[in-house]
């Protein structure tokens, strides 16, 4: 595989996209869906998530989280596929592009967008890197369930006519706890080889079984949220149909309490990517078919 998109780690895009599906679904619900911000925002949203992950394969590089030792997928910098130079350059070409397409959905939605956009780049940055790498700190959950949930979801809906409105911020709690379990699956796949590099992940500071614990309430509580909703009133009866991708949760959480070892472990990251797809793509089908 060429080392760009190696390092671009694939597998985890769909937590980008979903947000996106999400967030303009709820748009085209309301009347106000038009596929250049759709296009433009997607884009964005990729730039900055595959920012993250050449940022991420970098600093793990740099500071030995990435070793032989490792069971996950290959790094590219740590196994010298890239030079530390040619990631730096790839970061920020992603982040670049993420600005540009960003200038575009600033002229459509304002300031709000200027911020969202600042605050990402700068979070993105400071998940691995900087002086508090908050992602060597039990933070990750955190970034993800607000960065690629809450701010990706309402973000994605308020570029359409500046307006967050409910639906959006109910939908965002789902998508960022969907988007948080990749991560969990991810650390708990990594947890031995984290603890030894001094990575504190949430997975190393609370250890395997509650862990594995977290992962499957953080599953069990997006559907929770959304049958929630439907009863309050928030989200139509028809995103119930995101129930229909119950049983694509079923093995990945039965094989993150059975296994240790890392091809079945990789199996849930992308079990669980592939899960929060579906579960968008349902959300989003549910609030198109009663508009």
């Amino acid at each position: 595989m060429n080392p760009w998109v190696l390092a671009a780690r694939p597998a985890t895009l769909p937590a980008g996209v979903a947000a996106v599906v999400v967030g303009s679904a709820l748009a085209a619900a309301a009347g106000v869906f038009r596929w250049d911000a759709f296009v433009v925002t997607l884009f964005a949203a990729l730039a900055i998530q595959i920012g993250v992950n050449y940022a991420n394969d970098l600093a793990d590089a740099q500071k030995g989280a990435d070793t032989d030792a490792r069971i996950g997928p290959t790094r590219a910098v740590a196994t010298g596929l890239l030079t530390s130079g040619q990631m730096k350059r790839g970061i920020a070409v992603a982040f670049g592009l993420a600005a540009i397409a960003g200038v575009y959905l600033i002229s459509l939605a304002g300031w709000v967008i200027l911020a969202i956009g600042i605050v990402s780049i700068i979070a993105a940055l400071g998940y691995t890197n900087g002086p508090i790498p908050y992602g060597y700190y039990g933070f990750g959950e955190v970034f993800v369930f607000v960065f690629f949930g809450l701010v990706a979801t309402v973000g994605t809906r308020y570029v359409y006519d500046r307006a967050a409105p409910a639906d959006a911020w109910v939908s965002g709690v789902s998508m960022g706890l969907l988007a948080a379990a990749i991560l969990v699956a991810n650390n708990v796949r990594d947890i031995e080889t984290d603890r030894i590099a001094g990575k504190r992940t949430l997975a190393v500071i609370l250890g395997r079984q509650p862990a594995r614990w977290m992962y499957t309430v953080m599953l069990f509580v997006a559907y929770a949220v959304v049958g929630t909703a439907v009863a309050a009133g928030v989200l139509p009866s028809w995103t119930m149909l995101t129930f229909v991708s119950i049983p694509l949760a079923v093995q990945p959480v039965r094989t993150i309490f059975s296994q240790t070892e890392g091809p079945p472990l990789i199996g849930v990251l992308k079990a669980t990517a592939r899960l929060q797809l579906v579960f968008a793509a349902l959300l989003a089908l549910g609030v198109l078919i009663a508009a």
